[in-house]
């Protein structure tokens, strides 16, 4: 329900060549994170599955930033549609 509304927010152009798209993947890993959060709140010693968080917040983090250097607005667009972190810090 979510991930087909962010699609068609980010690109109505390109249906086909999407889930190649920054913003796409940062929003796929942005429902991962907040699955495995919610996972790990009841089972906190579930080491791999919080491996598994880190590794993917890392990836987040290197699109995200590959992204606020490539094209500011539209990183500070998803930051917002995402909920990410606050805007004020950046």
């Amino acid at each position: 329900m979510l991930k087909n509304s962010l699609i068609s927010v980010i690109s109505q152009k390109e249906k086909e060549e999407n889930r190649g798209c920054v913003e796409f993947q940062v929003f796929s890993f942005t429902n991962k994170i907040r699955i495995l959060t919610s996972h790990l709140e009841l089972h906190k010693k579930d080491y791999l599955s919080q491996r598994g968080l880190r590794k993917i917040l890392g990836k987040r983090q290197r699109l995200l930033t590959y992204l606020s250097k490539k094209n500011r607005v539209r990183y500070k667009e998803l930051i917002g549609q995402l909920n990410i972190r606050d805007t004020k810090n950046h």
